[in-house]
């Protein structure tokens, strides 16, 4: 069990992808997406275990990430925020996001 306090300390917020690309060097089927968290945040980059998603149609999708975890060096390709997601039950990752569109760098509370 966690505190509530430990909870606060989880900076998650919305963010807008911008760009997503092939990440043929991961083990899983994975993207490399660039997002925008607004000007707090700025541009951060991501790496995410998706198999379920076309890449362009990803482009302009708002997201839901943890922002202030350390990056993470995965392979070639350094992950600067964890993107968050939930099994869609048949092997798929379906990406969290907000259900109306939600001004960048947008903060959970």
């Amino acid at each position: 069990m966690i505190t509530y306090e430990d909870f606060e300390k989880v900076d998650i917020r919305v963010g807008e992808i911008v760009k997503a690309d092939d990440f043929p060097e991961a083990r899983k089927p994975a993207y490399k997406l660039t997002i925008n968290f607004g000007a707090e945040v700025g541009v951060k980059r991501s790496s995410v275990q998706i198999n379920n998603y076309i890449k362009e149609e990803l482009i302009g999708k708002q997201v839901i990430a943890v922002v202030n975890f350390p990056p993470k060096q995965i392979g070639p390709f350094v992950s600067e925020v964890l993107t968050l997601g939930l099994p869609d039950g048949e092997g798929g990752v379906v990406l969290l996001a907000p259900t109306k569109n939600i001004p960048l760098g947008g903060k959970m509370f």
